[in-house]
């Protein structure tokens, strides 16, 4: 009798009865199940947990799949390795066939960033060149599909396998997001979650045939280059001013508390205010002096042309006909000056070379 159970043993041992994985890491997306040289009963127990799916292939094609849940091997639940083997019904031998376990969970908080700028045209800086970074999750969304472009004949697949071929994706996605969505320079910063929106889907749509989804894509960073930011830094600042009387009162006010702290106590502080205004008035002429210059050259003319010339001494308008300057008392005969227009007179003429009025 012992011989006869040892002879069971030996030939039970011989064939595997139960097949299921327990994935003890945390980047491994294909397990392929080791058969150590045996063979599969029929009637044999299948597990396969939560965020799996167990594929059978039969001398390189891919068979049936089984989503998760508990099976009991019959042909019954396996027609296509039943049509592929030629069983017929009542099929009860044992038999090989290779089993994959395909892990379908999100891989969490993966890395990108950009090795290379993207090239970006903005309609305020024109273009200009960006890098980011940030995170994303995927997963494995087509099992069949993944196994046929990716997986080939190893006996393992983990993240790394295929992280590199979504990062390549990320720097032209990511062009093309931020060239689809117009998003100018100034408001990247507050549309990070629209960009990654973008992006995601522009990856998807290049890597969706190897059977794996992008699921989330945060965009953490974008830098600019320093030139940008300090022009950026400098509209803003001017944002900030707006009006410029207040602003000079502002450079005032900020001199005299700065100088005030330093060696020259408020006579520095003086110092300091004066140059503040200066330079606070220095922004108001270079916006508004040319228009005021253009304003106040109509009004004088017309006050010039009343007030019949003006006074070589001190430039005061004169009355027509007048013989002496009414603002400080200047003979104008005698500074041979034409009354009308005020233009130096030839000594002894009797009418003004510039304007023809009649002298004496």
């Amino acid at each position: 009798m012992g011989i006869f159970s040892s002879i069971a043993s030996a030939v039970k041992g011989q064939f595997i009865d139960v097949i299921e994985w327990s994935d003890n890491t945390s980047d491994t997306i294909v397990h392929k199940y080791d058969m150590n040289g045996k063979e599969i009963m029929m009637g044999a127990q299948l597990t396969v947990r939560e965020s799996q799916v167990a594929i059978f292939v039969n001398e390189g094609q891919l068979a049936d799949i089984f989503v998760p849940g508990r099976y009991e091997l019959q042909t019954s639940n396996m027609p296509i390795l039943t049509k592929l083997k030629s069983w017929k019904y009542g099929f009860n031998s044992p038999f090989k066939s290779d089993v994959y376990f395909v892990n379908t969970k999100q891989f969490l908080d993966r890395k990108w960033g950009t090795a290379n700028p993207v090239m970006m045209r903005d309609q305020d800086f024109g273009m200009i060149r960006l890098r980011g970074f940030g995170s994303y999750s995927f997963r494995v969304t087509d099992p069949q599909a993944f196994l046929q472009e990716c997986f080939g004949t190893g006996k393992t697949y983990r993240v790394s396998d295929i992280e590199e071929q979504i990062k390549r994706q990320v720097v032209s996605s990511l062009s093309d997001a931020i060239a689809e969505s117009h998003i100018p320079a100034l408001d990247l910063a507050a549309n990070y979650e629209e960009l990654g929106d973008h992006t995601r889907q522009a990856i998807n749509g290049r890597i969706a045939q190897l059977g794996v989804q992008v699921m989330t894509f945060i965009v953490e960073n974008l830098s600019l280059p320093e030139d940008v930011e300090k022009a950026m830094d400098r509209r803003t600042s001017m944002g900030v001013v707006g009006d410029l009387n207040q602003y000079t009162q502002f450079q005032a006010a900020e001199a005299m508390r700065e100088s005030a702290g330093q060696s020259g106590g408020m006579a520095g502080a003086g110092i300091g205010m004066g140059a503040g205004m200066a330079m606070g008035q220095m922004f108001a002429q270079t916006i508004s002096g040319a228009t005021q210059q253009q304003a106040a050259a109509p009004q004088s003319a017309p006050a010039a042309q009343a007030g019949g010339g003006f006074c070589p001494e001190c430039g005061g308008a004169l009355t027509p006909g007048a013989k002496f300057c009414p603002n400080c008392g200047q003979k104008l005969q005698a500074a041979n000056v034409c009354p009308g227009c005020g233009q130096p007179i030839t000594p002894g003429a009797r009418f003004c070379g510039n304007c023809g009025a009649k002298l004496g």
